[in-house]
């Protein structure tokens, strides 16, 4: 039963979580059809029918249908397919949370409405954690790739940049330099992924770290081929390591968990110290060589 003189701004935010529940059935509904892991599937069956359910108890307060926000549907759905459902279903429950500071005022009027919102919050976070999905099982080679590319090519392109005083040559010397050391990253990584019991596939944890250098590799070198002032190339190298360090740093953040201001820190001044002491060591060396423009 509707509950009486409900308060125009309570009744509101209530259709507000009537349209987030029913919007988030529907994403579940949809990424349903896009998995056949079995466990997967089942997992996301369970949360779709509590979000169904959550839907129905807001509707017993305000006896109105809501629709589900189509955009949201589309946006969380190509999300989760182009990165991962786990990624795509947590920054869709961090959205969700944003908008439960309703709560207090809703608890005024409905007392349980606060309860029930943590342990629903609580029961899905749980579920979503026991979704087992490749990429996140082979996040650390990732991480391993993208560091290493990061700090070693940031570095050494800097030094190549004062060194050579050509934007060909910084390219050729860090594209060879970048693949031999995207290979050997590679190697690494199979042999020790092999050597330890940690389950994961050793060809699949090489192929994920050489791809992750590699990626870096080009995206680092791209404006040394693209432009010819070879300091603006430096700086265009160093925004674009600022911009892999923030892309994968937020990826991993909203999908393992883990707090992002701090890793983002520490990747970005590791890159862009490494980065400084290889442009002094490169001048120095030039200078040491005497080697003129």
């Amino acid at each position: 039963m509707k509950i009486p003189e409900i308060e125009q701004q309570t009744e509101h935010l209530l259709l507000q979580l009537q349209r987030n529940e029913i919007t988030e059935h529907f994403v579940y509904q949809r990424l349903l059809r896009s998995t056949n892991d079995p466990r997967t599937r089942e997992i996301l069956e369970r949360i779709s029918r509590d979000e169904l359910r959550h839907y129905q108890f807001w509707k017993q307060y305000t006896l109105k249908d809501t629709k589900p926000d189509r955009v949201s549907i589309w946006k969380y759905s190509l999300l989760s397919r182009l990165f991962g459902i786990t990624f795509g279903l947590k920054l869709m429950e961090k959205g969700e949370q944003r908008a439960h500071g309703g709560y207090e005022a809703i608890s005024r009027t409905l007392p349980a409405a606060k309860d029930i919102a943590r342990d629903e919050d609580q029961h899905e976070k749980e579920l979503i954690d026991l979704i087992d999905e490749e990429r996140l099982r082979y996040v650390g080679s990732m991480v391993l790739g993208l560091n290493d590319a990061l700090v070693e090519l940031t570095g050494a392109l800097a030094g190549l940049t004062f060194a050579l005083q050509n934007t060909r040559l910084v390219a050729m010397a860090g594209s060879i330099t970048g693949f031999a050391a995207s290979l050997s990253m590679a190697s690494s990584e199979y042999l020790s992924t092999k050597s330890e019991a940690t389950g994961k596939d050793p060809i699949k944890a090489s192929v994920y770290t050489g791809l992750a250098y590699l990626t870096t590799v080009v995206l680092l070198i791209l404006p040394f081929l693209l432009l010819g002032d070879l300091y603006v190339c430096l700086g265009w190298s160093i925004l674009n390591a600022i911009v892999v360090i923030f892309g994968f740093t937020y990826y991993v953040s909203v999908a393992k968990d883990i707090p992002f201001k701090r890793r983002f820190s520490e990747m970005a001044l590791v890159s862009l110290g490494i980065a400084s002491l290889s442009f002094l060591v490169g001048s120095l060396i030039r200078m040491l060589l005497g080697i003129e423009t």
